[in-house]
């Protein structure tokens, strides 16, 4: 891999190596991690192994700056709905049908793809890849609200955030039958399905496996054997919201995974052509990495949503 720069000084408090080299560089901290993970960092002529590794005031230290690798995905002009943009990073409304990052079975006409042309080049790249700062994601029949990062610094930020549970997100869904008790928090922990592994499953609250998951909800409407609920999001996991509502016996209208449609409602839903899981990102809020400026961001429910609520209301 062809070396575009080096980068050479010397340690001027003592701390420990990440963030001792990104106050050193105008590299960001998740960067350098990257770059020691892959052996691109020498202190005191050794190779560093570990990000943590206590390092001292006069250590000198040199950083090899690898060519970024180009991103498999490649540019296509498709329509994106952004919500804000500014240097640092862009907030869009994802449409229904639409993956998030190009993998088996949907190889481009993803949010990346679009992204990749929409930014022309001015994404983050950490890790040295030169592809969009994906920070999180929404399923593909799930519509919604999504940040993604345009500088490192933006990445590594936003990062942090997704990972100490600071984030505010809001979905609205429609399940099945009406909870009760109408308010509640779904606290159980998400991973793998022993019986598929393609999808996900609450666990049992001792297991070591999967990953702790909270969910508040709310009923907003009750309709015709469904509800409209809110749901907030403590923590995001992958198909969150969609498995603890199903583990509580109201899995999210059309969601074929986790979840069977009402008999009574299978002919009107059929007519309307609704074939997903009912589940809108209608709000994201978080601190601008940048500016620390409290940000909030809103969604109103797309089209064929809204249809399948107000036929439900009647």
């Amino acid at each position: 891999m062809a070396e575009i720069a080096t980068i050479t000084g010397t340690i001027t408090v003592p701390t420990r190596l990440d963030k001792a080299l990104a106050d050193a560089t105008n590299l960001s901290r998740a960067r350098v991690q990257a770059l020691i993970a892959e052996g691109h960092v020498e202190v005191g002529g050794t190779t560093a192994s570990s990000p943590s590794a206590k390092v001292s005031e006069g250590d000198e230290f040199l950083i090899s700056i690898p060519a970024a690798i180009e991103a498999e995905a490649k540019p296509q002009d498709i329509p994106l709905n952004v919500v804000f943009e500014d240097e640092h990073l862009i907030v869009v409304d994802k449409p229904a049908g639409m993956v998030v990052h190009p993998a088996a079975g949907n190889p481009d006409g993803t949010l990346v793809n679009a992204l990749l042309h929409h930014c022309a080049g001015q994404l983050s790249g950490i890790g040295g890849v030169a592809r969009p700062g994906i920070v999180h994601r929404i399923d593909k029949d799930t519509s919604g609200l999504l940040v993604v990062a345009k500088s490192d610094a933006a990445h590594e930020g936003l990062a942090a955030q997704f990972a100490d549970h600071s984030i505010h997100r809001r979905y609205l869904a429609v399940v099945g039958g009406h909870p009760s008790p109408s308010e509640g928090t779904i606290d159980e922990r998400i991973g793998r399905s022993d019986a598929n592994r393609k999808k996900m499953a609450v666990l049992d609250k001792n297991s070591s496996r999967g990953k702790h998951a909270v969910t508040h909800y709310k009923v907003l409407d009750r309709m015709n054997g469904c509800a409209l609920i809110e749901c907030r999001l403590e923590t995001g996991r992958t198909h969150q919201v969609r498995v603890h509502c199903a583990s509580i016996g109201h899995a999210l209208i059309g969601d074929q995974t986790y979840g069977k449609t009402p008999k009574g409602l299978k002919t009107m839903i059929s007519q309307l052509g609704f074939a997903r899981q009912a589940l809108h990102a209608a709000e994201l809020g978080f601190l601008h990495p940048i500016s620390n400026e409290s940000v909030s961001y809103s969604s109103d429910v797309p089209i064929d949503m809204r249809e399948l609520i107000d036929q439900l209301g009647r």
